[in-house]
């Protein structure tokens, strides 16, 4: 599998080449890049340095702490929790002294700099030839990329060792002079994390048949010398707990992303369990490496590599969190033949790598075993299914472009960095635009709930501070009307009962229904009306933090009645079921009425007929009354509303230019040119 395109030009010149010709901005962007990934891991350490010891570098302690091995004389597993084979122990248990006087540090420098090097070995194994810019900027990014993803976080957190395997794998393909010495890395990697075994068969039908010899030969010498040092820790890693299954957890635990696990988890067990399993597993890998050994005769080794790690996954019998950064590097796989398609697969895998399922796919209980297998599916899928471009594909390098509407003159012509906002005639992939919006409301639903401390109780006395200074204006201005209108309503039940079920029912319903019917049948509009949502709801993220402010039905002294959520106990600062889902004091601006308003004004815009657009505008007048009958704003939460939604339109203006109205209205579309091709991100 050695990479002929990586023997011929040295690297050097060609990065000296690239440089040379690099444009000053690009210069600056890759330093920018370089800054950014060390500021992330400067973060990650720091995190997990100032972390009390006993909570820090727990898989560590099994080292190095009081029931450590470093401390046990008898069987490595009657130590804390250690979960590697006895050749692992074996070879690290001498180091482990040093590990312990530096508390940490230098095993946690260590592994960041294992991460680093993973990052730049990635990036040199890419497929020749790459352009300027990628050559450029793919190692920050790589390394950025790495650093936040979950394994490499977990790794950090726990001092795991599972970072050396990945990099001894990628070190023995790409590095390695020599098929003796790339034979006996993949060996070792193996002996560290049996699975990786698999690799022998991709260099072997790869025609690198003695380093799959030599990887081989390597394990079974490795843990052949393991069991003499070792025999009884050895048989009940390889017999007892079958390549050590059950340690470090139970096996269907939530941690352990293999088909093993995921069967547990679905209730199956035994005979039949084991029999599905087995089964299954011996599918994937003939698939799998079938897969991995075309990608790898067809130059594009990294991804062959990504492919048979994400095998290694799905059929070990038990791939826990720190151990699943194989399916990160396939992240270099090509999906798609139009441009706009192209972003799905890396984006996707990005996502499953760095956020919490939680974020990714709602709290729903049919989606559950989905969400609580998501590492596992994308890399069965990564694995099987997924299909990668071939590198003789005519949409491999070159994409059918997207299509875009031509300049417009009034557009500010000096607002930097954001090229990418030109006004595209394509409807966007459909997945990604999923993907991005639940991400999106995941990430505004955290913040929303961080903007008083993570808790109502720590921002109550200054939410009801601001409470009554909004009560103060409002009065100056003789607009509070709160109390009367909330008493006047909860006296006629069928009007009460009218504003519960539109506060609670239509602030989702709505704009989730424009946005798809704008997808559906307005692709133009449906971009320019995302995006203005997109920046009125950032708007108003901020207000929330800086403005935390309690609603009327917060207030006890004002009488209000909370018609939705009922009688609310004011001895505590617990409010209903919402309060551990919800910030109760992110009122100031109301995206209740922003929302609607939104709604109002696209409607109002695109709509065909005058009723549509009346329609549309009575939205957010109800939404107004609703939200002051029920207690949960002010009027003036409904007036900040406005006012981020009519900013979140002015930055839309100004970042894109005027909508456009229709494919034709717009100026006549056209392929980028090279050089726009070259300015715009890939």
């Amino acid at each position: 599998m050695a990479n002929a395109e990586h023997r011929g030009r040295p690297a050097k010149a060609l990065e000296a080449a690239a440089v040379a010709g690099t444009p000053a901005r690009l210069t600056t962007l890759r330093l920018g890049l370089w800054l950014v990934a060390a500021l992330l891991a400067a973060r990650q350490v720091a995190v997990v340095l100032t972390t009390p010891r006993g909570e820090r570098l727990t898989d560590l302690e099994t080292w190095v702490g009081p029931d450590g091995v470093l401390r046990v004389s008898g069987s490595l597993y009657d130590s804390t929790s250690f979960t590697g084979t006895p050749f692992n122990g074996l070879v690290l248990k001498p180091f482990t002294r040093s590990a312990e006087e530096a508390l940490g540090w230098g095993w946690t420098f260590g592994t960041l700099l294992l991460v680093v090097a993973l990052g730049l070995i990635a990036v040199r194994a890419l497929p020749q030839p790459v352009g300027r810019r990628t050559a450029l900027l793919a190692a920050p990014v790589a390394v950025s990329l790495l650093v936040l993803s979950l394994p490499v976080r977990n790794a950090l957190w726990l001092g795991q060792t599972s970072i050396l395997p990945v990099l001894l794998v990628l070190l023995g393909c790409f590095a390695a002079r020599g098929s003796r010495t790339s034979g006996v890395l993949v060996g070792l990697a193996a002996a560290l994390q049996p699975t990786l075994l698999l690799f022998a068969p991709l260099l072997w039908f790869t025609d690198r048949r003695r380093a799959a010899v030599a990887s081989g030969v390597t394990f079974a010498f490795s843990t052949a010398l393991a069991w003499a040092a070792m025999p009884q820790d050895s048989y009940t890693y390889w017999v007892h707990h079958v390549s050590g299954v059950g340690l470090g957890g139970p096996a269907d635990a939530l941690a352990n992303q293999s088909l093993h696990g995921a069967l547990l988890r679905l209730g199956l067990e035994g005979p039949l369990e084991i029999g599905l399993f087995l089964l299954t597993g011996a599918a994937v890998v003939v698939l799998g490496l079938r897969r991995a050994v075309r990608y790898a005769r067809d130059g594009q080794l990294l991804l062959a590599v990504a492919v048979t790690g994400c095998v290694a996954i799905v059929v070990s019998p038990a791939a826990w969190q720190h151990q699943l950064l194989w399916l990160l590097l396939a992240v270099v796989g090509r999906v798609g033949r139009r441009a706009s398609d192209r972003p799905v697969w890396p984006v996707a895998v990005v996502l499953v790598m760095t956020l919490p399922a939680t974020m990714i796919l709602p709290n729903m209980a049919v989606l559950y075993p989905v969400r609580d297998n998501i590492v596992l599916l994308a890399a069965l899928a990564a694995a099987t299914v997924i299909p990668f471009l071939s590198r003789t594909s005519p949409h491999f390098e070159e994409p059918v472009p997207t299509r875009y509407a031509a300049p417009v003159p009034t557009r500010f012509r000096h607002v930097p960095l954001l090229p990418f906002l030109r006004r595209v005639l394509t409807r966007p992939n459909l997945l990604l635009e999923l993907l991005l919006i639940r991400v999106t409301y995941a990430a505004y639903s955290q913040v929303r709930l961080a903007a008083t401390g993570g808790s109502n109780s720590a921002g109550r006395a200054r939410a009801e501070e601001h409470g009554q200074q909004i009560l103060d204006l409002e009065r100056l201005l003789h607009l509070d009307i709160e109390h009367a209108v909330n008493h006047a309503v909860v006296k006629i039940g069928w009007l009460r009962n009218f504003f519960d079920f539109y506060y609670t029912s239509f602030h989702f319903v709505v704009p989730l229904t424009v946005l798809g019917l704008l997808y559906w049948r307005r692709p133009v509009d449906y971009r320019w009306a995302r995006s203005a949502l997109g920046f009125t709801t950032l708007l108003a993220l901020v207000g929330f933090w800086l403005y935390p402010l309690a609603p009327p039905r917060l207030m006890p002294h004002l009488g209000i009645i909370d018609t939705v959520h009922g009688v609310q106990d004011f001895a505590q600062p617990d409010y209903g079921t919402l309060t551990a889902l919800t910030n109760q004091y992110a009122a100031m601006p109301s995206l209740h009425f922003g929302w609607s308003l939104w709604c109002g004004v696209v409607i109002a815009v695109v709509a065909p007929r005058a009723w549509m657009k009346l329609l549309g505008l009575l939205h957010p007048l109800f939404t107004a009354a609703a939200i002051v009958a029920t207690g949960n704003h002010w009027i003036l939460d409904a007036v900040g509303g406005a006012v981020v939604v009519a900013a979140g339109f002015g930055l839309t203006y100004a970042l894109q230019g005027p909508r456009a109205r229709t494919v034709t209205a717009a100026a006549v579309s056209r392929a980028p040119t090279a050089a726009e091709k070259d300015r715009t991100p890939s």
